[in-house]
């Protein structure tokens, strides 16, 4: 066999997709072979039962999913196995007792044996040639450089590629068969360096896309731990309160545990099927990815080159495929955080309950509850009230959905509205829920009035301090931003904290308010930056910013993963990168809203000139669904500055700068 010949077998014993010789070669039903391995990957990759020839695209059914059920090609196979028995001969030796050769000469394209190598070595244009060891190239660690011989001048190397016909040609073909206009023929080395450039590409975006679905799951990890340690601190409350409580309760407590165990439970098989999908498209991605972009060969030949472009076409098809969506784990993670809450001076059946942390609405089984104190407090009563009460239970799971179904707020009478004169006169500039379920309100003129439900002043707090906004933390620590935008972190207790904040100035900034999430992160709006600064409780700079393009943040609130901002006549529903969600304008009115105890949303509108305040019941996308008061008549203050909030208790409280409204 002469070495034409010989090349042309060579070249016909490898796979179109690896590019290798063929291992353990199967027959595909449109009669095209490749290696098991490679039909291995290609059905991973597809998800299915079927394959999808590379070269010719025709669909081959694999019989349970089991490429080793395939027909063998057992005269391939009976080739490759016959050249593995004959040793590679020197191709350079004139005589016909040709010895085995030990090297092989890229540029050259010439296996050589020692007196070849010896005489190769010593002419001086040969001397930087690059030589490969047999052994290198036999335990395929090293590829071998071949230039396929044109079939119709077998002396020439096919060293062309025409574009058009998307084959390899030698000079003289190019020059006759691929004249015509349109053919587009250029040298085989500017075609190999064009190839190789796209390789790298296609490399690079896979790599960006396996990073982005890894830091997925990397975030899901983060989720998953979170529900995991709110697991952990809910059961732990649950234990303590059942060890100060009556030892009889065994049974009730063991049900307990076993529902915050379900419901975190079911959070993790969330998370994990999330998981499990981002894996298999990164395990998608690098198998395919492997085939295309880790081989040191270029395709030669139609079939080749057809399984090549096709890989190509696949690879960019999974790379179009939509990032990971990381509000969904996120979700996921927040359903399984629950506290445990005890039940203070209520003759009820139980001890308390357990509720999500995110602010979901709580369910009795036959009534509403609306009084819970926070855990400092209440284990300090505890002890005075399980003198007086038989207690027969720890608890109720409560879980329920963003937004409960036929579940709507109470009927609110406008004859019964508490009218309270709040102790600052036109100096009201914020007001906020407490965590024990009472109601703050801060003045720029100095101190926090918090409220009871049914409108009695019960405390005044930080007298000396000018706040613009006010925030309540979820282990009761406070948080305020002062006239000068300087944010302060109090204890429980009111209690200053060293902890310093590096915000923008009055200047720099404008008025400011603030917020704070589910995540005890605080979020503070800037009227004249027009942006949103995300801090942590740790105090230092920002960690993150959200530009707000196009409007004016005057108030923001934390809801669920999202913020409501108000401006003007204008409520929007924005995401954590500022991107409008929803949108709601009442022209010629002023907007106000806040997030109700059922986790719709409250919008009163005011009617400033009049003096009419209207407060409405709107979905998460901002969709009405009923109307709770209608143009109640308020005493209209000087000052166009209003604030909206709902006690835990089901109130409804509405502030002016002078005066304090509870519907009740």
């Amino acid at each position: 066999m002469d070495e034409a010949s010989k090349t042309v077998t060579s070249q016909s014993a490898e796979c179109p997709v690896c590019l290798s010789t063929f291992t353990d070669p199967k027959i595909l039903s449109c009669s095209h072979t490749f290696c098991k391995i490679c039909l291995e990957n290609l059905l991973e990759c597809h998800g299915n039962s079927q394959i999808r020839c590379p070269v010719c695209r025709a669909v081959t059914q694999v019989p349970h999913q089991d490429v080793g059920k395939l027909q063998v090609n057992l005269a391939l196979k009976s080739l490759i196995d016959d050249m593995k028995g004959h040793p590679q001969i020197c191709t350079n030796c004139k005589s016909n007792d040709k010895p085995h050769a030990d090297v092989y000469c890229q540029e050259c394209c010439k296996y050589l044996c020692t007196s070849c190598l010896t005489a190769h070595s010593q002419w001086q244009g040969f001397k930087g040639h690059e030589v490969i060891a047999m052994s290198e190239i036999s335990s395929g660690r090293v590829s071998v450089r071949r230039y396929r011989k044109c079939r119709n001048h077998p002396k020439k190397d096919e060293d062309y590629f025409c574009s058009t016909c998307r084959r390899f040609t030698c000079f003289e073909c190019g020059r006759i068969k691929h004249k015509d206009e349109g053919h587009q023929v250029v040298e085989g080395a500017v075609y190999e360096d064009k190839h190789m450039k796209k390789i790298e590409d296609l490399k690079s975006k896979v790599d960006k896309k396996r990073s982005c679905f890894q830091k997925y799951i990397d975030f899901i990890d983060d989720q998953w731990k979170s529900a995991d340690n709110a697991k952990k601190r809910c059961t732990k409350d649950i234990k303590k309160t059942y060890d100060e409580a009556v030892r009889q309760l065994t049974n009730k407590r063991e049900s307990l545990q076993r529902e915050v165990k379900e419901t975190t439970e079911g959070v993790e098989k969330e998370l994990e099927s999330m998981k499990t999908t981002a894996q298999k498209r990164i395990n998608q991605l690098t198998t395919i990815a492997d085939m295309v972009t880790k081989r040191t060969k270029i395709p030669l030949d139609m079939d080749t080159l057809a399984a090549h472009d096709t890989l190509c076409e696949e690879l960019r098809e999974v790379l179009d495929q939509d990032d990971p969506d990381y509000e969904q784990p996120r979700k996921s993670s927040k359903k399984g955080r629950s506290v445990f809450k005890r039940n203070i001076g209520k003759n009820e059946l139980g001890l308390g309950k357990i509720v999500n942390v995110v602010g979901k609405a709580e369910l009795g089984i036959c009534k509403i509850v609306h009084v819970m104190i926070i855990i400092i407090v209440s284990f300090c009563i505890a002890q005075i009230t399980l003198q007086h009460n038989i207690v027969v239970g720890l608890g109720k799971f409560v879980n329920v959905g963003l937004v409960e179904k036929n579940v709507v707020l109470p009927t609110y009478n406008i004859a019964n509205v508490k009218n309270v004169a709040l102790p600052a006169k036109n100096s009201m500039n914020a007001m906020v829920s407490t965590p024990d379920g009472r109601m703050a309100v801060g003045y720029h003129t100095g101190g926090i009035s918090i409220f009871s439900a049914d409108g009695k002043l019960q405390q005044t707090v930080l007298k000396d301090v000018n706040i613009f906004g006010v925030g309540f933390l979820s282990d009761g620590r406070c948080v305020v931003i002062d006239t000068s935008n300087n944010i302060r972190l109090y204890t429980p207790e009111y209690t200053k904290l060293n902890v310093m904040f590096k915000t923008l100035s009055r200047d720099e900034g404008g008025f400011s308010k603030l917020t704070v999430d589910d995540d005890d992160l605080i979020y503070v709006s800037y009227r004249k930056a027009k942006k949103i600064l995300v801090f942590s409780t740790a105090g230092g700079q920002a960690i993150r910013e959200i530009p707000c393009n196009g409007y004016v943040p005057q108030q923001i609130t934390s809801y669920h993963g999202s913020l409501i901002t108000k401006s003007d006549d204008t409520i929007r529903l924005i995401d954590k990168e500022g991107a409008i969600q929803h949108e709601l304008k009442k022209p010629g009115s002023l907007l106000y809203a806040a997030v109700s105890q059922w986790n719709t949303i409250l919008i009163a509108k005011v009617k400033h000139g009049e003096g009419l305040v209207s407060i409405d019941e709107y979905t998460y996308e901002l969709r009405h669904i009923r109307n709770l008061v209608n143009d109640y008549k308020i005493e209209k203050p000087d000052r166009n500055w209003y604030y909206l909030q709902q006690y835990r208790s089901g109130e409804i409280a509405f502030c002016t700068p002078d005066r304090l409204y509870i519907f009740r």
